[in-house]
């Protein structure tokens, strides 16, 4: 809604930021019967979890940013009643590879046996397979036992060791950098690839950087919902904040649009807000604040010093196909090998090369990214016209990419980027992909392209980092608090992505925080 005029001067909890987990929080708190007020920015509510038009006179309504749901507990689907569903993807995975002047790939889905033939067309034999199935069955028994605790109160390390009771497991996640365990356990270059680019979505690293950032990355990728599993939201991801956001209305919040929160006021006991709208500033008081955005964006509001922003790294590309391209691996069909991963220049080696490159200032040559077809699995978000001539939409998002690289010039080095990334997935496709898109209705190709200067600016992800900063063990530190949500003011709470288990689309931080102003409330 726009400027409301119904504000009360006062609320039990004052939410900032009305991305979905602003909205999970509004949602959980006003179901508790107290006063919520929810204050976006922007004249809609969903932040980076939405669906849009982006292309002009086309019935195409596209995940424009976060786009696949695998940390999203079922826990909160439930317990606010959602009307939101997600369906799985029945392939995994596609890797395309040249090997001995052939096109060939891996497929991995479809089954045991389909996998299993696939591994062996690749490889020559059973051993990757193996090691394939010995190290996700690893990784299975981790989520299974940490993701229920990602809704209760920290955990220690010593106890969360003791939950995954698996010290081998605990190694190779928390201990040692990743790309130990990738390379003692599998010998195909490009099965190696296809394991590590889940250490790097949206995080900068080399699979052996000592900090493990990419471990902490790799471990969000591999414990959702228990199994891992990345599943299609059915109508787009603002079908999950427009679920959110109705279930926080029904409940009682108000959501006011067009209103940006500018200052927090706090004794750590009683807080105020000042906001501004297109008419002028306002105010509000409340017991509770709960900020849904960045730590650097918590700072200004509260008057504190900012972290440094932690760097984004990833080109997201969006585009309306009117068919899917044919591939030069005839044993494939597009349909399955769009419909999961589509892994591009993802090879072990390529992913060492493009980030030493991007490390020395450069732009990856062999730009490495990974693309999905949503359609293929939820033909929902295109219109019934799209849907009967066959056109499908891809997902794109590029890897290797730091926003330092676009400093320079970030529309002349997007559009270098966007060309050489596409390249790359010309050279495993029979046709190439510009034949296949679709145009908008003033003639134009269907596609767009954000880099992180690009996400900075549009959603103020400061560097355009897509979890807020470096993802976070999922256990207690030092100043973390009981839920990884607190901050050195009392009252005030972080319930955005930068919160501890936070990144990704959880609803986690929001669950968090809510939990932590209900159980201080004696809820």
């Amino acid at each position: 809604m726009p400027a409301h005029e119904g504000h009360h001067r006062s609320y039990d909890a004052v939410i900032v930021g009305g991305g979905h987990n602003g909205l999970v929080a509004a949602a959980y708190l006003a179901r508790a019967g107290r006063s919520v007020l929810v204050l976006e920015r922007l004249g809609n509510t969903g932040g980076a979890a939405v669906s849009t038009r982006p292309f002009a006179g086309v019935d195409a309504r596209l995940s424009r940013y976060s786009y696949l749901v695998s940390l999203l507990p079922k826990k909160i689907v439930r317990d606010l009643g959602l009307d939101f569903r997600v369906r799985t993807r029945n392939v995994s995975s596609y890797t395309p590879v040249e090997r001995d002047g052939r096109p060939t790939g891996l497929l991995v889905g479809g089954g045991e046996r389909r996998t299993r033939e696939a591994f062996a067309r690749l490889t020559g034999g059973e051993r990757e397979y193996q090691s394939w199935q010995r190290f996700y069955d690893m990784t299975g028994r981790v989520a299974q036992r940490i993701f229920p605790t990602l809704t209760e109160p920290l955990p220690t390390r010593d106890e969360l060791r003791l939950r995954v009771d698996d010290e081998e497991a605990w190694r190779v996640l928390f201990e040692e950098p990743i790309g130990a365990a990738v390379e003692d356990r599998f010998a195909d270059d490009l099965v190696r690839g296809v394991v590590l680019t889940d250490a790097l979505i949206g995080t900068f690293a080399d699979a052996h950087d000592p900090s493990l950032k990419q471990n902490r990355c790799f471990l969000y990728h591999v414990i959702g919902g228990g199994t891992g599993a990345w599943d299609v939201p059915v109508g787009g991801m603002g079908a999950l904040t427009d679920a959110l956001a109705t279930a926080a209305r029904d409940a009682g919040a108000v959501l006011a649009t067009g209103h940006e929160a500018v200052w927090i006021d706090t004794d750590g006991s009683a807080a105020e807000v000042t906001y501004r709208t297109a008419d002028g500033e306002g105010a509000v008081a409340a017991r509770h604040v709960l900020v849904n955005a960045s730590p650097q964006q918590l700072a200004v509001l509260t008057g504190d010093q900012p972290p440094t922003p932690a760097e984004g790294a990833q080109l997201k590309v969006n585009m309306l196909l009117k068919r899917l391209p044919r591939l030069r691996d005839s044993e494939v069909d597009p349909r399955e090998a769009f419909a999961g991963t589509f892994h591009v220049a993802e090879g072990y080696q390529e992913l060492a090369t493009a980030h030493a490159q991007a490390a020395a200032g450069r732009l990856p040559t062999a730009p490495p990214s990974e693309i999905y077809c949503h359609s293929l699995t939820d033909p929902s978000i295109l219109g019934p016209d799209l849907v009967e001539q066959g056109y499908q939409t891809l997902t794109l998002f590029g890897l290797h990419t730091p926003a330092r690289l676009f400093d320079r010039d970030n529309d002349a080095v997007r559009e270098e980027l966007l060309k050489s990334t596409l390249a790359q997935l010309d050279a495993h496709l029979a046709e190439p992909l510009a034949d296949c898109l679709a145009t908008d209705a003033d003639g134009r190709p269907c596609i767009e392209a954000k880099t992180p200067l690009d996400l900075e600016r549009d959603l103020r992800l400061p560097g355009g980092n897509i979890f807020h900063r470096e993802l976070s063990w999922p256990y207690a530190q030092e100043g973390t608090g009981r839920w990884g949500v607190e901050t050195r003011h009392a009252n005030v709470l972080l319930c955005g992505a930068g919160a501890v288990r936070g990144g990704g689309v959880s609803g986690v931080p929001g669950h968090n925080a809510a939990m932590a102003v209900l159980e201080e409330l004696g809820d």
